[in-house]
């Protein structure tokens, strides 16, 4: 029984965790934000994402929040962006004006 339970529990444990393994088995961050102006630091943090500066735009693993709030998050603190990706997949014009709206 407790094998069973052991068994079943890594499992689990295993079915979990496999997108968290892949996502940090890619090596590349999870969100690129460009702003338009260059910043004056070269490191953000926006509710507990961390970003760092890559010479041509700021970066991040994935957080917790939904993508558009993350856009808004780091619009706040690094200014107006000219472009934003979210898992390879560039926002349209909308979705960045939207974003945008929330810049300092």
């Amino acid at each position: 029984m407790i094998r069973t339970l052991t068994a079943a529990a890594v499992l689990a444990s295993a079915t979990l965790l496999a997108p968290m393994a892949a996502n940090a088995a890619d090596g590349g961050p999870y969100y690129a934000a460009t702003p338009v102006t260059a910043p004056t630091k070269t490191v953000l943090i926006t509710n507990g994402t961390l970003w760092k500066w890559n010479n041509t735009a700021f970066t991040a693993a994935k957080g917790p929040q939904r993508d558009g709030i993350v856009c808004e998050l780091v619009a706040q603190r690094a200014g107006k962006l000219s472009a934003f990706t979210a898992a390879g997949q560039a926002f349209d014009a909308d979705a960045l004006a939207k974003c945008n709206a929330r810049a300092k």
